[in-house]
């Protein structure tokens, strides 16, 4: 068996990487920010039960991938609104 290829530098430091998401999930979150934009904040638990009452997701751990995409969405341009106010 042949060894793993190490990513990164000598020390092991793979350094910051995105977080691998389905397409499917993605592609639910984007429709629903683009269908209901002013509903969502950066507070999961609540964008859980708002993603509850709006969408029927067969299961609670895509349910929880969807709503942790929303989540740091709307963190994101929070922030770039944010910046772009300076």
């Amino acid at each position: 068996m042949l060894p793993r290829k190490r990513r990164g530098n000598e020390s092991g430091d793979v350094g910051e990487l995105g977080k691998v998401r389905p397409e499917r999930v993605k592609r639910i979150a984007r429709e629903l920010l683009r269908l209901y934009p002013d509903k969502f904040t950066t507070s999961f638990e609540e964008n859980k039960k708002i993603v509850e009452s709006l969408a029927k997701i067969p299961s609670a751990r895509l349910r929880n991938r969807i709503v942790g995409y929303i989540t740091s969405q709307v963190a994101f341009m929070q922030s770039q609104a944010e910046e772009q106010s300076r």
